[in-house]
């Protein structure tokens, strides 16, 4: 009877603590609410390598393991938390160029200034007379598919003469290869250029491009990639493994696209959207082509943007510039998973190139340029209505 007595005790106390549990520990976030995670459809050994990128982007530079003598961050993370947005206080600077001739200062630390240096060093200054820029960074969320979106897709956007009298005329920034890229089957080029899709002006290439760039320029890391140190121009031995950057590389593709929450009335919204000619630069649907990762072949997905350059007006003009872009011109940026930003950074929003805007109604009301018809026909709505805009971006 005693036994009895007591395995009904235990029963009933182990009950009371999944109770508990229950109540002391948080449930785990939908889906929808993150931007962290793996695409569907990846094979078991595609899936190690994702694990494997994700220790990378989460690893921590020091000075033994290559970290400097200038960088701006120790590790991927510490910019993009949860592979989201950046704060201002993880921002970049960039400096040295004004127009499509090149950086003007390569030898004094451009492009980008290296504000923090590991003991017995100096953090960089921005030489005099030079023009710069802030960047945020962004969330990196659903890369992957923007890097497939073939070149003949991307030129179809463009309207460099507004041939259809919308006042938009998206170009793509035509840039110069760095000599470790290969072109991309069906690449297209014009006077040896190529189209960049990454980065604020849309300077980088492919996410190679960019996570080298990231290496080098955020950490002061060496790769045989970019095998000279930014800070003093020296040739080193690489301070990364080229298994370790392409582990990443493949992280940053198979990430999963933010996932669309639901929200009343999303028809309408999405009508109040293209009526205000938010559509025309960004895009709501997009596809790639064939990818060497399956899951990522000929697949649509929604990413409103057309990674196309727009002329933004000479409030957003910086006087900086990379590639063959205006200073005035900006990349279109993705919306999708615009709504978890503050999730990342802090709580609150920091939004535009340099976090300057702290709402999405802020964002918009600094969109001029060939985007200033579309803002003053969000500005003549209705207070609803523009409050229906807001909650369909946040839906994104």
């Amino acid at each position: 009877m005693k036994r009895v007595n007591y395995l009904l005790s235990i029963t009933f106390m182990a009950s009371i603590l999944l109770l508990s549990c229950k109540k002391i520990f948080p449930t785990a976030p939908e889906a929808s609410e993150t931007l962290d995670g793996p695409i569907e459809g990846l094979s078991p050994e595609e899936n190690k390598r994702f694990l494997a990128g994700d220790a990378a982007f989460a690893r921590a530079f020091t000075p033994a393991t290559g970290l400097g003598p200038g960088f701006v961050a120790t590790s991927c993370i510490s910019c993009h938390a949860g592979d989201g947005k950046g704060h201002p206080s993880t921002s970049l600077i960039r400096f040295g160029q004004v127009d499509g001739t090149g950086n003007m200062y390569l030898d004094r630390g451009g492009p980008q200034l290296q504000n923090r240096a590991i003991p017995g060093f100096s953090p960089e200054q921005i030489p005099d007379g030079a023009h710069f820029s802030t960047f945020l960074p962004p969330a990196n969320a659903g890369l992957g598919y923007l890097d497939f979106v073939s070149d003949a897709d991307i030129l179809a956007l463009a309207d460099p003469t507004d041939a259809n009298g919308d006042g938009i005329s998206g170009v793509p920034n035509w840039i110069d290869l760095p000599a470790f890229l290969n072109p991309r089957p069906g690449s297209v080029s014009q006077n040896g250029k190529y189209i960049g899709r990454f980065g604020k002006k849309a300077a980088a290439y492919n996410l190679l491009h960019q996570t080298v760039n990231a290496y080098n320029q955020d950490m002061g890391i060496v790769s045989t990639y970019v095998p000279i140190d930014p800070y003093t121009g020296n040739l080193l031995d690489p301070e990364v493994t080229n298994q370790e950057v392409e582990d990443l590389v493949f992280y940053l593709h198979t990430l999963k696209a933010p996932s669309p929450r639901s929200i009343e009335n999303s028809s309408r919204a999405k009508q109040l959207f293209e009526d205000v000619q938010c559509a025309a630069c960004h895009l709501p649907k997009m596809k790639t082509g064939d990818s060497p990762i399956q899951a990522l072949s000929n697949q649509t997905f929604y990413p409103y943007t057309d990674l196309l350059l727009h002329d933004m007006g000479p409030g957003l003009d910086d006087h900086y510039t990379e590639g063959q872009a205006l200073t005035s011109e900006w990349r279109t940026p993705p919306l999708w998973g615009l709504g978890l930003s503050p999730i990342a950074q802090g709580g609150s929003y920091f939004l535009m190139h340099d976090g300057r805007a702290r709402s999405i109604e802020e964002a918009i009301l600094y969109h001029g340029g060939e985007a200033q018809n579309s803002r003053q026909l969000y500005e003549a709505l209705p207070t609803s209505d523009k409050e229906l805009i807001i909650r369909f971006l946040k839906s994104l």
